[in-house]
């Protein structure tokens, strides 16, 4: 089965990066994640490399996966930041979302987790076929039907390190098809694309870098004020299924005339 990938992350307008990103792609299992430090708490950046190291560090590429594994390593996770806050006062609050896709190269299978408002996303014949919900009160308003116009989407009930640790949210395992196609990104860089944007740009490309790079340039003509990370992720040959596109869909993503 073949896997390929690409990874962007950006400062921003902000005066440093807290988001991270990583990468795992061995015979026989694969892992690609991204963290964001919560804002406005000191630390976050700290928080999101400790989680990035940890769960990359329990992970195997030459081993089979399995969902209690990861399972494990994602509460070794939190237990880190919870570890390390009490080694210094300073970041005694630091904490970090987290969006991580989990692949069994041998059976097939995809599974992911999150924290936050990181966010994965599942394209299958060019079409989000899934995403995660973000653990924010933006996204309870929605669910519970009320008007979340002009709520902060930063406002978050869950992260790894948070006051009240909750554990991650976790997917069901998804059997694999060729073509399907993963986004593993921030909210940095979701917040500047609709959901159509990134099934439009999917059908424009031919390889999995060219995805992400003409999303991230869609993204850059945005207002951008936040840290911006992503990972794409191709399974087999997307671009087999996808590559069709209309002038007039595509036109973000075409420079002006």
């Amino acid at each position: 089965m073949k896997i390929s990938y690409a990874v962007t992350s950006e400062q921003g307008a902000r005066h440093d990066n807290q988001d991270r990103t990583g990468t795992m792609l061995g015979d026989r299992s694969a892992c690609f994640l991204v963290c964001d430090g919560v804002a406005g708490l000191p630390g976050g950046d700290r928080a999101a490399q400790l989680v990035r190291d940890t769960l990359l560090a329990a992970l195997d590429g030459e081993q089979p996966l399995s969902p209690q594994h990861t399972h494990a390593a994602i509460v070794a996770c939190q237990q880190s930041v919870l570890d390390a806050q009490q080694l210094n006062p300073d970041f005694s609050r630091m904490s970090t979302t987290l969006a991580a896709l989990f692949i069994d190269r041998e059976q097939q299978l995809a599974w992911w987790a999150h924290a936050g408002d990181s966010r994965v996303y599942h394209f299958r014949r060019g079409f989000v076929r899934d995403v995660t919900r973000d653990h924010s009160l933006a996204q309870q308003l929605e669910d519970a039907g009320y008007e979340n116009t002009g709520i902060n989407s930063n406002l978050l009930y869950n992260a790894l390190g948070a006051d009240a640790a909750r554990d991650a949210s976790y997917s069901e395992l998804v059997s694999l098809e060729d073509g399907d196609a993963f986004l593993v990104c921030t909210d940095g860089f979701w917040l500047n694309l609709t959901s159509a944007e990134m099934e439009q740009a999917l059908r424009m490309v031919t390889a999995c870098d060219q995805w992400l790079t003409l999303m991230q340039q869609a993204v850059n003509r945005s207002s951008i004020s936040d840290n911006l990370s992503a990972v794409a992720v191709w399974i087999g040959s997307p671009q087999e299924t996808t590559l069709l596109h209309s002038p007039t869909d595509s036109a973000r993503f075409l420079p002006p005339r």
